[in-house]
Formats: structure tokens, sequence, C-alpha cells
């Protein structure tokens, strides 16, 4: 076998179809185009046009505009965060656990800050358990998780299934106009 034997399976490519060669053709005459009009001239592209309503180029504003559903983001370094880990205002353990029991390659880390709570979300999509499963003997969930966010006064979720991969799911309540400025 040679390179210029090598050919396509027989079928595999379609001719394209020859418009404009009688009436037998199904394609003859007005070549598909139907009669008349601005689509059956040539040289017209009608891009824009839907159908008398207001186009989309037209309905957005020209120069942007101030999205009310927009999440006000704080971007926290590295180094913020290795201050609160040496503070002990944040556990190193807790991410080093995910992924070492959960044997996913990444853990996500989400946080959320609205007017009213503050959201964090711990992902991974490792094998999961079920958290019904867990022995009364096995306080972690119990006393570790749920209670000391409820003793701050917030709450806690964990969801997790085999094979699913688990997140968890902090919310603590803001003190009314309490606002952190962003550092870098």
């Amino acid at each position: 076998m040679k390179l210029n034997e090598i050919g396509d399976r027989p079928g595999s490519r379609k001719a394209r179809m020859r418009v404009g060669r009688g009436i037998g053709s199904g394609k003859g005459k007005t070549a598909g185009r139907g009669v008349k009009g601005q689509k059956a001239r040539t040289g017209v592209a009608i891009k824009g046009f839907e159908g008398g309503q207001m186009p989309l180029h037209r309905r957005l504003p020209k120069r942007g505009f101030n999205n009310i559903f927009a999440k006000d983001y704080n971007e926290v370094g590295l180094g913020r965060i290795q201050e609160a880990i040496d503070a002990g205002k944040l556990d190193a353990k807790a991410t080093v656990n995910a992924v070492k029991w959960s044997g996913a390659e990444v853990v996500s880390i989400f946080a959320e800050v609205e007017p009213t709570e503050v959201s964090l979300f711990v992902r991974d999509r490792g094998r999961g358990f079920d958290p019904e499963s867990v022995p009364g003997d096995r306080r972690g969930l119990a006393e570790s998780v749920h209670a000391r966010m409820a003793r701050r006064g917030g709450s806690a979720a964990v969801r997790s299934a085999h094979g699913e991969g688990t997140e968890v799911s902090l919310t603590m309540p803001r003190a009314a106009g309490e606002r952190q400025p962003s550092q870098t």
C-alpha cells in the first residue's frame, strides 16, 4: 500500500449539491432560495436581523453597564492565608485532611461575602462517604464542625455520597455594616 492509494471509505464524502440544473434535480430554477425577496438576492447578509425584534446589539448599552447581580470579590493572597494559619485563625489540617482522606487530587475552597453573611465552601470530587453511617463514637462531624459553628452563631452542612465527593459549607452571619477592606 502506498500513500497515493489510501482513500476515504466509499460513501464517506458527499458531493456538493449542484444547483440550478433543472426542476428534476430538486434544486433547479431558484436553487432552493425561494421566490423574490432580499434573501433570494446575492450579496445579502442579514446577520443581526431578529425578525423585527430589537436586535441584541441594539439592546445592550454602548459602553457597558453595572450588573446588579455582580458578586463583590476580595482577593486573598497566600501570604494572608499563611498569616491566618500562623495566628491560629485558620486550621491548615482541614485542607490537608480533605486531600488525604478523599483521594481527590484537587480540593476547591470558595468564599462568598454577602452583606448579611459569609459563606465558605470546601469541595472535592473524591471517594465521598455516607454521613449517616458515621458511628456515634466518632465525634468529628458533630463536635468539630457543627458544634464549633453553632457556638459562634453559624451553621455547617456536609453533603457527601459514595463516588461523588464531599462538600462542606460553612455559613456565619455578619454584623450590619461591617466591611473589611481588601489587602494584598
